[in-house]
């Protein structure tokens, strides 16, 4: 196929795909678009083997190309290591995702009681140094998501996984973060990573994920 419409093929196929994602995903996808379509374009262009070197370098290029959208930097892992030390001992889980965002878990114990969506004041010295993190490094995006057990149905749970994600965005504002830099979503009950029929478990869903995202 020739090297210009695979590129603008590669090109529409993204584009349409990331109408409905975050701007995260978006440059997480588009990355791995684009990795795609240079490794077809390469793959299909050098040497013998035409369309299997094509779809092998469309692999490579897309694993490749997926990490082009976000990366990991200096300032990244500074902010990781010090939301470790910020958090250690609190049960909130500090990680690097694989598709380099900093990921913080924050059980329901440390951040919000059941029902509610006022900040607890165990989760307050947390976001305070979260915040001091977010403006040593102003490239970065935070997305914020918060989840809720099944006690109470979708009608009372959505709204709360949003207010709670809200309550997240508007203490961190407070303490000199721009809002725009923050996007919010509620997933309600529609996530669990735990079984909804004991109390632990329902504890453990009960939570809010804030990830943070340096475009590359």
């Amino acid at each position: 196929m020739n090297k210009s419409i695979i590129a603008a093929t590669v090109f529409a196929l993204v584009a349409s795909g990331c109408a409905d994602m975050s701007a995260t995903q978006r440059g997480t996808a588009t990355g791995a678009g684009v990795g795609a379509g240079l490794g077809a374009i390469l793959g299909g262009t050098t040497g013998g083997g035409g369309g299997s070197r094509a779809a092998k370098g469309a692999v490579i290029g897309g694993a490749a190309g997926a990490l082009i959208g976000n990366i990991w930097s200096n300032r990244m892992e500074k902010q990781k290591q010090a939301m470790e030390q910020a958090t250690q001992g609190t049960g909130v889980q500090v990680t690097q995702t694989s598709d380099n965002r900093l990921k913080l878990e924050i059980p329901a114990d440390v951040s919000f009681d059941t029902g509610r969506y006022d900040i607890k004041s165990n989760f307050r010295p947390v976001l305070e140094r979260f915040a001091q993190t977010l403006n040593e490094n102003p490239g970065a995006t935070v997305t914020i998501i918060g989840h809720t057990d099944s006690v109470g149905g979708e009608s009372i749970n959505q709204p709360l996984s949003v207010n709670r994600a809200a309550s997240t965005r508007s203490y961190l504002a407070q303490r000199g973060v721009s809002p725009n830099r923050i996007t919010i979503e509620g997933r309600g009950e529609r996530e669990p990573i735990a079984s909804n029929d004991d109390a632990n478990g329902r504890a453990r869903n009960r939570r809010v994920e804030i990830y943070v995202a340096e475009r590359g």
